[in-house]
Order: C-alpha cells, then sequence, then structure tokens
C-alpha cells in the first residue's frame, strides 16, 4: 500500500492519476495547505521542503518503507514500480524524461507563477503578469508545434503528459485567452482528459 499526501493542487493531482492509471493501490492523506499542515512536523519528516505531494511506499522490498517528495522524482519511481508510462529502452526513457523535465522545469513552475501573479496575489504586479504571459506563451507554443506530429508528448501516452495536463488545465482555467489561437494543445488535452483514469485522479483529493 502507498500513502499519498496531497491537496488539490496541478502538482498534487499528477500523483493521483498516475496512481490511478497505473492500478496501484494506494490511502489518500490530505495535507490542507490553507491551514499550514504542510509545516507541521510529521509531515516535514516526509517531506522537508514541506510541498506536496509526497508518497510512502510500504510495499518496498527489504520491509523499510520507502519515503519519496518531489512530483517528477514520484512520476519515474511509480512507472518503474509498475512497469508501465515508461519506456525500457534508452532512447524511448529519455524522450519521456526531456519531456517530463520540460514540464518540471518549465510548463509547471511558469504557469504556477502566472496563476499566482495574475490571480492569487492581491496586488496585481502589471511587471510580473506580463513577463510569466509571455513565457507561458513561449512554452504553451513548443507545445503546440510539438504536438502538430503526435498524439502525445513522448509518442506514446506517458507520464510526461500526466506531468502536464493538470498544470494546462488549472491555467486555461484562469487564463483562457492563451490558449485561444492554439490548435493542437487543445486536441491533446481534450484526449489526455478523457481517460478515465486522468479524471478520476483529478478529483483527488
Amino acid at each position: 500500500m502507498i500513502d499519498l499526501y496531497t491537496f488539490r493542487t496541478p502538482n498534487g493531482r499528477k500523483a493521483s492519476i498516475a496512481l490511478e492509471e497505473l492500478g496501484l493501490p494506494y490511502t489518500v492523506k490530505v495535507v490542507d495547505l490553507t491551514r499550514g499542515e504542510q509545516l507541521k512536523p510529521e509531515f516535514l519528516a516526509i517531506n522537508p521542503n514541506n510541498k506536496i505531494p509526497a508518497i510512502v511506499d510500504h510495499e518496498e522490498p527489504g520491509g523499510r518503507p520507502l519515503t519519496l517528495f518531489e512530483s517528477g522524482a514520484i512520476l519515474l519511481y511509480l512507472a518503474e514500480k509498475a512497469g508501465a508510462l515508461l519506456p525500457t529502452d534508452a532512447r524511448g526513457k529519455a524522450e519521456v524524461t526531456q519531456w517530463l523535465m520540460f514540464q518540471m522545469g518549465g510548463v509547471g513552475p511558469m504557469l504556477g507563477q502566472l496563476n499566482f501573479f495574475g490571480h492569487f496575489s492581491p496586488k496585481k504586479d502589471a511587471f510580473a503578469i506580463e513577463r510569466f504571459q509571455t513565457e507561458a506563451r513561449r512554452l504553451l507554443g513548443v507545445l503546440d508545434r510539438h504536438l502538430s506530429s503526435r498524439d502525445y508528448l513522448a509518442g506514446a501516452y506517458s507520464i510526461a503528459d500526466i506531468a502536464t495536463y493538470p498544470a494546462l488545465v488549472t491555467a486555461r482555467g484562469f487564463f483562457p485567452e492563451l490558449f485561444q489561437t492554439l490548435g493542437h494543445v487543445p486536441q491533446w488535452m481534450h484526449r489526455v482528459g478523457s481517460r478515465p483514469a486522468v479524471q478520476r485522479g483529478m478529483t483527488i483529493p
């Protein structure tokens, strides 16, 4: 059994979607970020970086539970554990990993900053909003051009798609105008979002 420590954010939904897709048994442990539960000593013992998601795998061989944080690391671990959503050949694995890192280092942080400054921040900083909108458009353009020749980011459906989808759903909800000129990203979002496991994962917690 895997314990999933999560909350209703794009990063948290990466892990729940992966667990649903892979069919791995898990228990949801809600970490309420609005109440500062991520700063409690018991959670810091699991993730010293006080972020969600985090997992504890109680079935790891050797009898010692495996504790893991950082959503990208969790996706790689779960895919390798289940033997799915990540190719085993070097070329295929490298392609999935590069698009996973593209999300981790670009899409996730930049769209997250845009969401904060453009939607959640009590003070609207025009310079910050413009900066992150510009970068968001660039990143979405990269995705749109890439998806013009394939159904999924690395050819076949993988953890790269799982990582990217929740961030784009949230950004489209706040800034739909960024998606109006895109042709292939919305089709990909419909393709991924139509999967039953994705739909289940997006509701957790």
